[in-house]
């Protein structure tokens, strides 16, 4: 288990809990409710949505991507306003044991599970998308 991966299976699980959210949007739309309670759904979707931006930028710092490109990537101009902003975590994930990097992981099996329950014809046939990953590396 490397910290790249460990980010991965991070983001994974933001997409998932993104992906979960927008489905309870949509069956609430009929529902009544108020101007703030529909807003305030909406800011949590946005949110979760630039977590998972920064999870994935995060995880291909890790892999060895430049600053230069995740700065491209993510529509900045200035790498290094965006290597600081990564920076601690960065070290901070890089320094982790590899006891630590795989109890972090622990449950990544249910993101395989998840996947297939909610797959649909025009998704990619991947059976196992996030143990492909572990196996890979």
């Amino acid at each position: 288990m490397t910290p790249e991966i460990l980010a991965r299976i991070t983001a994974a699980r933001a997409a998932r809990d993104l992906s979960d959210l927008a489905r309870q949007a949509v069956a609430t739309t009929a529902q009544p409710a108020g101007t703030a309670e529909r807003i305030e759904q909406a800011r949590r979707l946005r949110k979760l949505a630039g977590d998972v931006v920064d999870l994935i930028a995060f995880a291909e710092a890790l892999g060895g991507a430049s600053w230069e490109e995740i700065a491209t990537a993510l529509g900045r101009r200035d790498p290094d306003t965006v290597e600081r902003e990564f920076t601690e975590d960065v070290a901070e994930w890089g320094a982790k044991s590899e006891a630590e990097l795989e109890r972090a992981a622990e449950g990544f099996e249910d993101l395989d599970a998840w996947y297939a329950r909610h797959r649909e014809d025009q998704d990619p046939e991947r059976g196992t998308p996030v143990a492909d990953l572990l196996n890979r590396h």
